[in-house]
């Protein structure tokens, strides 16, 4: 579950559309999206290379838009990316005890 607060909503299907995509976005950096160097080149420099988040990565999202009519309305399409990383690690360390720091991948792949 996401949720959003932005003023008053314009589109309440549209944002809540874009919430979803900046949802995704979260999570495909949170868990895939890396540029791999090597040799001094980009070794994932093609979308056929570089690890999206799909669909089927993607668990069911709900989004809970809090309307404001009096307040004037502000963008907040992007915004909920921010919020997805620090949710994921707390999960993470609710899940197993392990609290996560970094979203850097260690040389054997795993996340410090």
């Amino acid at each position: 579950m996401t949720a959003v607060e932005c003023g008053a909503i314009v589109d309440p299907d549209g944002l809540a559309n874009q919430v979803e995509g900046a949802t995704v976005m979260g999570l495909g950096a949170a868990t895939f999206e890396a540029i791999h160097f090597g040799d001094g080149v980009i070794r994932n420099g093609t979308f056929k290379d570089y690890r999206l988040a799909r669909l089927g990565d993607v668990p069911p999202i709900e989004v809970v838009l809090l309307d404001w009519p009096e307040m004037p309305s502000a963008g907040c399409g992007e915004t909920p990316i921010v919020a997805v990383a620090p949710a994921l690690a707390n999960a993470i360390f609710a899940a197993s005890g392990i609290r996560l720091r970094s979203m850097l991948l260690a040389p054997d792949g795993v996340v410090g």
